[in-house]
């Protein structure tokens, strides 16, 4: 397909309509500080439009009412119609929020269809229907559609997040009205022509950019059953307010302040390197990455050096630059909040070993990335989430004491521990009070579930977990014989597929 690239309307009811309002959103970029584009501001009555669509489309259309495997047919075509735009998604999410665009063809433009091509091998094995006897009754239970969803996603891996909300539900049988940041719509709006063109009914997913007060009124639209956010924890907590009003179902992925403790007999050459990643990538601004470094008091100045040595090694600047590692923060404002943390740093009395200056650039919202040292448990850069390239080193004595620091925190949605005795490794991590742990920077996969503890969230997204929410469950008490009647015809179907493989 040769992608449009229309920018002045909203996408409802399966069609590109005009707006009602003359209201824009200028789409800048973050390397340039330039207006790449701009898109209509949703009204109340846009969004009403889209929530209307979105209701229709569940309540009287196909969708729900298809067979799973016809539901599968459209995502499969789908997914064959976004491989061949890889590269124009990435393009699209470096301009409008400056990853760099090395990184954008993974994080940005292949990590979404490795969740695809994920939830199509999960939802085969999801048991949306079972037989379940018990000594005073039999009863089919079954997992139906949740309804209207209302997915509101970030700035930071727009595609991916949105994958992770739109492919469950879908599959689940629900309708959507995907909310995108303002930060970055474009992207979001070639989604919308590829479900197009893929064949997705009218109105199963319309996607409309709206500032706050306008997507709020999503959340609270009572056409809408269940909001899916992911986002700052802020955030997070009104809108999970907003929802329990009208106990509204409600997905939180939140923020994060991450430990990785580092054990002294950890690989240093391999755990730095796996840092790249884990702590620095997309500039920092990714909600797990590994913030809070937590070493030993022998092996800090080492860890330090090694540090210092690995920024070094990570060219900033033109995220269009395919040797770019660090590129600019997604706006003004972000560069604001990240320089006030590292002021904030310093007069704490932590120590810049690398960065703590204001980047000298004449365009462009960069930011210098920093490693502290001398950083107390307390400190607000040990305590808040920054959401850039910024690391704080936190000393310990005892395993113990790491493990507390490391516990040592409002939020609880990622972590990692470095050893060489994966056993030991193993312990620690099951004492972290998050909801993923990396051993040794592997990563848990795509059929894991990924969320939060504590503050950094509430429900999980990936894997059979990533489905449930996107379901309600009922039981209808059967008769005995009936009972067995349906499951005599499961089975059947079951060996009729064996068949077929």
């Amino acid at each position: 397909m040769t992608w449009s690239g229309r920018y002045d309307q909203l996408f409802i009811g399966g069609a590109w309509v005009s707006p009602t309002s003359s209201e824009k959103i200028a789409v800048v970029s973050p390397a340039t500080e330039e207006v790449i584009a701009s898109v209509p501001s949703s009204s109340h009555e846009d969004m009403n439009r889209a929530v209307a669509a979105a209701r229709d489309a569940f309540d009287r259309g196909p969708w729900p009412r298809l067979p799973l495997e016809d539901r599968v047919a459209v995502l499969e075509r789908f997914r064959a119609i976004y491989a061949l735009q890889r590269e124009t998604f990435a393009e699209l999410i470096t301009s409008e929020m400056g990853c760099p665009i090395t990184l954008s063809r993974t994080i940005q433009a292949t990590t979404p269809l490795m969740v695809l091509d994920t939830f199509l091998e999960v939802v085969r094995e999801y048991p949306f229907s079972a037989i379940r006897r018990s000594a005073n009754g039999a009863a089919l239970v079954t997992r139906e559609p949740v309804g209207v969803v209302a997915a509101i996603v970030p700035w930071n891996v727009p595609q991916s997040i949105i994958m992770q909300k739109l492919v469950p539900a879908l599959l689940a049988g629900c309708t959507m009205v995907i909310k995108p940041a303002p930060e970055t719509p474009l992207d979001a709006y070639l989604l919308a022509e590829l479900l197009q063109e893929a064949g997705l009914p009218s109105g199963v997913v319309n996607i409309i950019p709206a500032d706050r007060e306008v997507s709020e009124s999503l959340v609270t639209h009572p056409g809408v059953d269940k909001v899916s956010f992911t986002g700052s924890t802020l955030a997070g907590r009104r809108i999970a307010s907003l929802c329990g009003q009208n106990l509204k179902r409600v997905t939180l992925e939140l923020g994060g302040k991450s430990a990785a403790i580092i054990l002294d007999d950890a690989d240093l050459e391999m755990t730095v390197e796996s840092l790249r990643f884990a702590s620095l990538r997309n500039s920092g601004q990714v909600c797990s990455l590994k913030t809070r470094l937590v070493v030993s008091r022998h092996r800090e100045q080492e860890l330090l050096e090694r540090l210092a040595a690995l920024v070094a090694s990570m060219p900033v600047g033109d995220p269009q630059d395919p040797a770019t590692q660090i590129g600019p923060m997604v706006s003004e404002r972000q560069r604001g909040n990240i320089e006030r943390y590292i002021e904030a740093g310093i007069a704490e009395g932590a120590r810049a070993v690398v960065g703590g200056r204001p980047r000298d650039s004449a365009l462009g919202w960069y930011v210098e990335p920093t490693i502290f040292a001398d950083v107390r448990p307390d400190m607000s850069i040990a305590q808040e989430e920054i959401f850039g390239p910024v690391l704080s080193v936190i000393p310990y004595v005892s395993v113990e004491e790491a493990i507390s620091i490391a516990n040592d925190s409002i939020y609880g949605l990622n972590g990692a521990v470095f050893t060489s005795d994966l056993d030991h490794g193993l312990s620690v991590a099951s004492k972290l009070r998050t909801g993923t742990v990396e051993l040794n920077g592997s990563p848990a996969g795509l059929r894991a579930p990924m969320g939060g503890f504590k503050a950094s969230g509430i429900g999980r997204e990936a894997g059979p977990e990533g489905i449930d929410p996107y379901v309600e469950i009922r039981s209808i008490g059967l008769p005995s014989g009936f009972a067995t009647v349906l499951e005599d015809r499961a089975s059947a179907v079951t060996d009729r597929k064996a068949d077929v493989v």
